[in-house]
């Protein structure tokens, strides 16, 4: 099998991690920089072209798009899913997943618990928006924020106030969340593959550290997660349409609450954490969705 990953950083742990697994299985794999290719949108097949080649033979794409490129990546990968290639994550689901208020809208509509959010335009609503997630301390979120970055822990409404007003001011867009203290700085990451959380761990924010990012200086451990947990991890990456997914989830007193859903979730932690490979996992998933899907195929034709 010929397998594509979409990574601007071949000396990434993810990226060499499933470069390592897909040759220890046999596959031939080669590392793809999607700003570096480019399309021919008229063409009669869908092909994309990278370095002057024709990129018609992979039979799956694993995509490791950045948030910063998540426009033009995912516009590279619809590309190959039109020109026949599996894609682990489909680039509708990846966009959807990307966008925090879209991604949170969807959960709500399929009954997922989640912390109270409240989202507004006008400069009116700003003290009945900190009211309706229950006061402060409340959290304040960029919409275009990452990996911890762009999030505020407002300890006072007039804290809040006083942030709400400075991203408004930048025209940023942003959300106004519960703030659940009982989680005490700590998630957990479940890993799902296909149908199965294959691997969790709790990261724990450092002292007085609200966010749990390790690359804030969070720390990791293992964890046994319980059936409602596994349950809602499953179900947030299936409404959101992505096969592999990092699920962050907080522990509260009413049950577990979907904090994000990442289509991109980074091996290294969990690796390290949990000494699961799951690496393997994700290329073991991806030779029998082709297996599958050219069963189905050939079924077709008969």
């Amino acid at each position: 099998m010929k397998i594509g990953i979409l990574s601007r950083g071949p000396k990434l742990y993810s990226t060499m991690r499933l470069v390592e697994e897909a040759k220890a299985a046999g596959h031939e794999v080669e590392i793809i920089d999607p700003t570096k290719c480019y399309m021919n949108i008229a063409s009669g097949k869908p092909i994309v072209h990278y370095k002057k080649k024709n990129l018609d033979y992979f039979d799956a794409v694993i995509p490791r798009i950045g948030a910063s490129i998540t426009f033009y990546g995912t516009a590279v990968l619809r590309q190959f899913e039109m020109g026949g290639s599996f894609a682990v994550n489909e680039s509708v689901a990846i966009s959807r997943s990307r966008d925090k208020l879209r991604s949170l809208q969807i959960m709500s509509k399929h009954g997922l618990g989640m912390p109270v959010t409240g989202f507004a335009h006008s400069t009116r609503m700003t003290g009945d928006l900190i009211k309706m997630v229950g006061g402060a301390p409340c959290i304040i979120k960029m919409l275009e924020g990452t990996q911890g970055k762009g999030v505020v822990l407002a300890e006072s409404n007039k804290a809040a106030e006083g942030v709400i007003d400075l991203l408004r001011g930048l025209n940023a867009h942003f959300l106004v969340q519960e703030f659940i203290k009982e989680a005490g700085g700590a998630d957990i990451r479940c890993f799902v593959v296909g149908d199965k959380v294959i691997a969790s761990m709790m990261r724990q924010g450092a002292e007085g550290e609200y966010r749990s990012n390790l690359h804030l200086g969070g720390s990791a451990k293992k964890v046994s997660i319980t059936p409602a947990e596994r349950a809602a991890a499953m179900k947030a990456a299936k409404v959101m349409g992505l096969n592999v997914a990092g699920v962050d989830i907080l522990r509260s007193k009413r049950g577990p609450l979907i904090m994000e859903v990442n289509s991109s979730p980074g091996l290294e932690g969990i690796e390290k954490y949990t000494d699961k490979n799951v690496a393997s996992s994700i290329i073991k998933f991806i030779e029998k969705a082709v297996a599958d899907k050219k069963t189905n195929k050939t079924k077709g034709k008969g």
